[in-house]
């Protein structure tokens, strides 16, 4: 694309996202994602109420009487998406490509991040990390992230997700959210996932096609992986055909469930062909409800 044209899509994206972020996104991602610790703000004289754990003991020796410690919750924090750009993402039946449909959500998440005044950053990945820019602050930080992912050509077309999940738990100390969006056309990222999940808070947003999941009665097709270019020829106007296809998928998506449940790590799915807004939303809201349990 000409400069003009990302420039044309980075305001279009902008414009498109804003209202929901500011209608639909902006409290429930507060409420979800607070600060992750507590930091001294200051010292005040005790008042009837007050926990006798927060008495600052060397201040009320000076003074002879008690005086507390007062603490703020701790806003600020890094959010860091890893978006997965491999040519398995550069397919859409519907409204989307699953690629553009990946960066409308890291758009959306990453101003309401902006709002919530926190950091954000960007890895870009396929079966090699391939782009990383550093979580920051600020509407210019998110607008960025968006141009890079608009921008960027990657090198590779497969996917590693563990290589990019042990880049990120090797570089980033500070406890985080991490939003891993891709597909998930791999494998064995299983073990690299639930370590990850332990340092920090890990939310997998699944981005999938309608026709992924059912092949169309059209004669024969060639489908082709666009990640590894084998090619099959298969019958599609075959009603076993269809439906052993229908059931393998089926199987793998119980599999998928399976394994996020296993890992403890939250999945969302998003396709194409709906809006992603009220399946964002729904999960916030889950989040907050099982987390105030």
């Amino acid at each position: 694309m000409e400069t003009s044209d990302i420039i044309k899509r980075i305001r279009k994206i902008e414009i498109t996202t804003r209202n929901m972020v500011n209608d639909l996104f902006s409290g429930e991602y507060h409420s979800l994602f607070k600060g992750q610790g507590l930091e001294f703000s200051e010292v005040r004289e005790y008042m009837e109420g007050d926990s006798f754990r927060q008495i600052d003991w060397n201040v009320t020796a000076r003074h002879g009487h008690p005086f507390i410690k007062k603490f703020e919750e701790t806003r600020e924090l890094n959010v860091m998406f890893l978006v997965d750009s491999s040519a398995s993402t550069l397919f859409g039946t519907r409204s989307y490509l699953k690629s553009e449909l990946i960066t409308e959500i890291t758009a959306v998440l990453s101003f309401s991040a902006l709002n919530n005044n926190d950091k954000v950053g960007l890895l870009l990945f396929t079966d090699e990390v391939e782009k990383y820019i550093p979580p920051r602050k600020g509407k210019k930080s998110a607008l960025r992230i968006l141009r890079d992912i608009l921008y960027f050509e990657p090198k590779n077309v497969k996917t590693n997700i563990t290589k990019a999940v042990e880049y990120i738990y090797r570089l980033i100390k500070k406890r985080s959210i991490i939003f891993v969006i891709s597909d998930f056309l791999d494998k064995d990222y299983d073990d690299s996932l639930k370590l990850l999940a332990k340092k920090h808070d890990v939310i997998a947003l699944r981005i999938t096609d309608p026709a992924e999941s059912e092949l169309p009665d059209a004669g024969i097709l060639k489908l082709q992986d666009p990640e590894s270019a084998e090619t099959l020829l298969v019958n599609s106007s075959s009603r076993s055909v269809r439906e052993k296809y229908r059931k393998a998928i089926q199987k793998q998506e119980l599999e998928l469930i399976e394994r996020f449940r296993r890992i403890k790590v939250d999945m969302v799915n998003l396709t194409t062909d709906k809006p992603y807004a009220p399946e964002l939303m729904k999960f916030f809201k889950f989040r907050i409800r099982m987390r105030n349990r």
